[in-house]
């Protein structure tokens, strides 16, 4: 009969995985205190949140939930960085913060419905953001309109600077 403890665990673990998009597992390992609160307030920012549970009742849950498998990534101490929209910026906040504190490694993940190694996980701080993806969409496509709008303008700007200079040379005369 599993202890109370583990199933309030399990009950908090099955809670996040349902309102999460996907998670990053990560090696947290040699971490102060301090700077455990400085990587969950940056992960905060990038709308994610860090938890410490126990392997086996992810594994559990993750199975439970449907979820790709992930299960021999799961051991030893792992923390689980559960994010809610897009997971590109939930991993430029984890790079960010292993390479400002040199302890945190990538394990796993699962994002876009996908289970990742650790090679994967860290291909996505390489990607764009969604933001900046909507950036050079819009400059993609306002780009060819721009030089239509030039263009198209061209023959009635002639036309003024002709304009122009005619009545220049009739107020010089």
């Amino acid at each position: 009969m599993p202890a109370q403890s583990n199933k309030d665990m399990f009950e908090k673990i099955k809670a996040d995985v349902e309102a999460s998009e996907g998670l990053f597992v990560i090696d947290y390992r040699g971490l102060s205190v301090k700077q455990t609160q400085q990587l969950r307030r940056s992960l905060t920012e990038a709308g994610a949140h860090m938890k410490v549970y126990k392997n086996n009742i992810v594994r559990i849950v993750l199975e439970e939930a449907g979820k790709p498998d992930i299960s021999e990534s799961l051991q030893g101490t792992c923390a689980y960085v559960f994010f809610d929209k897009d997971p590109v910026d939930t991993a430029k906040a984890l790079k960010e913060q292993a390479q400002k504190l040199g302890k945190i490694e990538f394990i796993s993940a699962i994002a876009d419905g996908q289970a990742l190694d650790a090679e994967g996980a860290k291909a996505y701080a390489e990607l764009p953001s969604r933001d900046e993806l909507i950036a050079k969409l819009v400059y993609v496509i306002g780009s060819p309109l721009s030089g239509i709008a030039q263009v198209a303008a061209g023959p009635a700007r002639g036309l003024a600077t002709v304009l122009q200079a005619i009545a220049d040379q009739k107020n010089a005369a």
